[in-house]
């Protein structure tokens, strides 16, 4: 590998990527639409630069491993539990049907069954960013809906990684050996690998970042979260022969069981955004926008599959199963696009010489526009539910079963009490987390320090291990409905940034911060400190 090959595809790739990514953020479309399109431009089809698809496919390798650690990190079975009697059928069943129509559309084309069943796989997941940015987008994430949604996608999500690890074992076996005889053995070994990480993993990995976190070096512990992930991945395969992206899965699930789950998240996510860019940018290299036009009828059938056959799929299975339509609405309508599954699926397809190129090529294109209609398509369920409401008996049987089911039914009771967020447990934040107590307000604690935070629920104190400049701690320790934040720590050239941070998610609260010296304080009321104190 060149280096000047390497700097010259990392420059322009990510200058390509962050120009589109930019103008489609600011279309209200996902920036994914923006990476993939930048692939286009760096790709071997279009003029100008072309980047070397070698280099950007090693380096997208590592997003595909990071991006499995952040599935498996937020992967929770009791979230899954807790709607567990539609999304596991629900997403089993869509799968399936999504399957049928994709290989029957590719055996329509004259592809063989292999490729026109891997085909349909490719088309019977949905993207996991998209989905929780448009539920987030339109403040559904925490509601019914959402609830379904995301488990609905965990199962899909666990059924893609099945399959990734069952491809290369059934698509490179020998004639002498059996493919049942090969599942047989790939899940015996896939159930050894889950059974190791879990039992010895639970066990090794919390104790090893619990000896890093004691340095209070973060450097150190965003290392010690990227060898874990590309360590696991990369042994699970030398050792197990199983797939880079269930290693990588398993390591997420591990670490996100422990109480470091949010500091590796929000540790990890510029890591995963950086080199998951790189591999939409890869996969959008791929894309052919001329061979597009030999094969207008593959591409028309394949957004049907996604943009009608999958949504009316899970909008049967949800009305049947008594939910009512509007949950069944933003359930199929979250659920009508295609992502980074996908794109990981066509490309191990490819690699494996099952699907033609012709397949590949359609899968990236019906990820962009899939992509870019969702959030347009998720905007128009109210009026897909007046449309229904003209029909009082069709409105009837859709919601016969549903009449009790409601946008915040089955949840768990949030606590409806007050909170406010403490930065730093230390004498000082111990003082004002107990002062208010006093005044009826729940404190949430965000502490860098690991003994502190065990101390602090110890104490009966709610305590996030975590760095609060990371948006997500905050998020996390419940800022968006705070009434005051209180930085209680010492000042740092980040406290301004925690508090523009905090600002923007709760533009109503109250926002209190401990200073050094005088000087400093300007510097926080400028960022939105009501109160600065020394």
């Amino acid at each position: 590998m060149h280096e000047s090959g390497l700097l010259l595809t990392l420059t322009f790739s990510l200058a390509a990527a962050l120009a589109l990514g930019f103008i489609t953020q600011r279309l209200h479309l996902s920036p994914i639409v923006g990476y993939l399109l930048a692939g286009l431009f760096v790709g071997p089809y279009t003029p100008g630069f072309v980047a070397d698809r070698t280099v950007a496919n090693e380096l997208a390798e590592v997003g595909v491993i990071l991006m499995m650690f952040g599935v498996g990190l937020h992967f929770r079975l009791k979230d899954l539990l807790n709607v567990r009697n539609v999304a596991i059928p629900g997403a089993l069943v869509q799968s399936a049907v999504a399957t049928i129509l994709g290989a029957l559309a590719g055996r329509q084309f004259g592809w063989t069954w292999s490729a026109s069943i891997v085909f349909g796989l490719a088309l019977s997941v949905a993207s996991t960013v998209m989905l929780v940015r448009v539920l987030v987008d339109n403040h559904a994430l925490q509601t019914l809906t959402g609830r379904i949604a995301v488990g609905w996608l965990v199962v899909e999500d666990v059924f893609t990684v099945v399959v990734l690890v069952l491809l290369p074992t059934i698509f490179s076996t020998s004639n002498d050996v059996s493919i049942s005889r090969a599942l047989g053995a790939t899940i015996l070994k896939l159930a050894f690998v889950v059974a190791f990480a879990l039992i010895v993993g639970r066990r090794v990995i919390p104790r090893i970042l619990t000896g890093i976190a004691a340095t209070q070096s973060r450097e150190l512990f965003t290392l010690a979260v990227l060898i874990l992930a590309l360590g696991i991945a990369v042994g699970s395969t030398l050792a197990f022969g199983i797939s880079l992206a269930l290693g990588a899965f398993l390591a997420g699930m591990i670490v996100g069981q422990s109480e470091f789950s949010l500091r590796a998240a929000s540790e990890a996510l510029p890591m995963r955004d950086a080199f998951s860019v790189l591999f939409f940018v890869s996969v959008g290299m791929l894309l052919d926008p001329w061979a597009l036009m030999d094969t207008p009828g593959l591409l028309a059938l394949t957004l049907g599959v996604i943009l009608i056959g999958k949504p009316l799929a899970a909008f049967a299975i949800v009305t049947l199963m008594g939910y009512g339509s509007h949950v069944a609405l933003g359930v199929s309508v979250a659920l009508s696009q295609i992502g980074e599954f996908s794109l990981i699926l066509a490309t191990v397809g490819q690699q494996l010489n099952i699907l033609p190129a012709s397949a590949s090529n359609t899968i990236v294109a019906a990820t962009i526009i899939s992509l870019t209609a969702n959030p347009i398509q998720y905007k128009t369920i109210g009026w897909m539910e007046a449309w229904l409401s003209r029909s009082p008996r069709l409105w009837r049987a859709l919601n016969q079963r549903g009449k009790t089911v409601n946008d915040g039914a089955g949840l768990p009771e949030e606590n409806t009490g007050f909170h406010a967020v403490v930065v730093g447990y230390g004498p000082i934040g111990q003082t004002v987390s107990r002062l208010l107590l006093d005044g009826g307000i729940e404190p949430v604690i965000v502490e860098t320090n690991l003994q502190t935070v065990h101390r602090a629920r110890k104490e009966g104190r709610r305590a996030i291990y975590g760095d609060a400049t990371r948006e997500d701690i905050l998020r996390a320790a419940g800022i968006d409905s705070a009434v005051a934040l209180v930085l209680s720590s010492s000042a740092t050239d980040q406290t301004p940034e925690i508090i523009r941070s905090a600002r923007k998610a709760n533009p109503e609260m109250r926002v209190i911060a401990r200073s050094n010296y005088l000087r400093e304080a300007e510097a926080m009321r400028r960022a939105g400190a009501q109160a600065v104190f020394s």
